[in-house]
């Protein structure tokens, strides 16, 4: 299976070449980079682990698999391909998560986590993984992901409601410097919406600074998983697709865009094994991202870029040894804070996701996959965005069949049980006891000899 990995081009550069590769554009490129990751998102995980219950420790030891563990394949990924491959987590994955926690166990949702980093090695090595991508329509799967993002940006606006002191400026500076591209690109909006809400709080007098204690490393928290029937079903799939589709799909077309060729199937291997380490710490699936891959890719010559990234991902694997402090720092801040840094987070990825499910094609499944996860009904223990994908894609089979290409009628089916007929007789092939009882030898001998009688005739 190994063999459909690509191959790196070239020799592997020493740490020489990395240091005379680096230089101050791509340190401060690395840099904004991380910060991005290291606010907003680190924001979502903390509003959806605090949601579902998870303690402090559980919530430090999830940063640090998000960060130490993705900086580490970042890392690797980087100094093995030069190029610029910098992997986080999945957000819309941590988003899938919430609901989940509050009728799952943590243990339950850390099984998943190992099923759905199986499942994307097993993608990547066998060289699946473009086949996967294309498995459900894009639209339909943004219709889903607009149903879970939609909670963020109505926390925003009840954050504007219940607390305008903090959120109102906040607010204002990331319109400001989203309004002018030129302060924007000085100061990243999120950047600048952080700054002011820190400012505000210390302002306000909202946080208590005592209570923060001393700067430790971190004691990651080890989980044992449990595996239930009603966990995948409800959370590899999703996690999987907003892994391979959301992410890694706006990760590569990012990488494209600035002239790079990201080896598809190693990057979805690499998300296996790194989801599969994160998961021994309680944290959500890796992904390629597309945000930090942006900024990183944003200046600067091509072939240097990868320096970037290494540059990030060593960030990365500090911030996570040094999780528990901020952690302790981020959930000791005023509520309001984090979920208006959370829903201006998400306020682009929610509108594109809109744009992309309601634009042209699969509409109406779009639409159905969207009221039924936006309801947040369980049915047989499956959480609705599961039910979003599976119901929306019936939707368009049945009443938007003009929108599927020609290859997804009886010509995919037939293709797909030829994948599955080889993959059974090589299983056949490998097992020394069934060919034994299969093809005795004894059977073999009688067969040639009539041939041989025939030949002279």
């Amino acid at each position: 299976m190994l063999h459909h990995l690509e191959r790196p081009s070239g020799s592997l550069p020493g740490w020489r070449r990395v240091v005379a590769d680096f230089g101050p554009t791509y340190a401060a490129n690395g840099f904004i980079g991380f910060v991005f990751a290291a606010t907003a998102p680190v924001a979502i995980i903390l509003s959806v682990g605090a949601g579902g219950g998870l303690s402090e420790a559980e919530l430090a030891s999830w940063l640090f698999g998000v960060f130490f563990v993705n900086g580490l394949v970042s890392v690797s990924m980087c100094w093995l391909y030069r190029q610029p491959l910098a992997f986080f987590w999945t957000i819309p994955g941590t988003v899938l998560v919430g609901p989940a926690l509050m009728h799952l166990s943590f243990a339950e949702v850390i099984g998943a986590y190992y099923a759905t980093g199986a499942l994307m090695l097993v993608l990547g090595c066998t060289g699946w993984v473009r086949r996967a991508m294309a498995a459900i329509p894009m639209p339909i799967v943004m219709g889903m992901v607009a149903a879970v993002f939609l909670r963020f940006g109505l926390d925003l606006v009840r954050s504007l409601h219940d607390d305008v002191a903090l959120a109102g400026p906040m607010v204002i500076a990331w319109l400001a410097l989203t309004a002018v591209p030129a302060l924007g690109r000085r100061l990243p909006p999120l950047i600048g919406a952080l700054l002011v809400g820190a400012a505000m709080t210390a302002f306000l007098a909202r946080m208590d600074i005592a209570a923060l204690g001393a700067i430790e490393l971190v004691r990651p928290v080890v989980r044992m998983p449990a595996w239930s029937w009603s966990a995948m079903v409800e959370l590899v799939v999703p996690l999987a697709v907003t892994v391979l589709v959301v992410q890694n799909g706006q990760g590569i077309a990012v990488l494209k865009s600035a002239g790079h060729e990201p080896p598809v199937n190693a990057v979805t291997a690499a998300c296996g094994i790194g989801a599969m380490l994160s998961a021994a710490v309680g944290a959500v699936s890796t992904c390629l991202t597309g945000p930090t891959n942006a900024i990183i890719t944003g200046s600067g010559e091509r072939p240097r870029h990868y320096s970037a990234a290494i540059f990030t991902g060593i960030l990365a694997m500090a911030f996570g040894l040094m999780s528990p402090a901020f952690t302790r720092l981020m959930l000791h801040l005023p509520k309001a804070f984090i979920m208006v840094l959370a829903g201006l987070a998400m306020l682009r990825i929610l509108q594109s996701a809109f744009m992309t499910a309601f634009k042209d094609r699969f509409t109406l499944g779009s639409l159905v996959a969207f009221l039924v996860t936006a309801a947040d009904l369980a049915v047989l223990n499956i959480g609705a965005a599961f039910w979003g994908l599976v119901v929306g894609f019936a939707v368009s089979w049945c009443l938007e069949r003009q929108d599927f290409p020609p290859q997804r009628t009886s010509f995919g089916m037939v293709e797909r049980l030829r994948m599955i007929a080889a993959a059974v007789h090589r299983l056949v092939i490998a097992s020394g006891a069934l060919i034994d009882e299969a093809t005795p030898p004894v059977k073999a001998h009688p067969k040639k000899e009539p041939r041989q009688g025939r030949n002279p005739e």
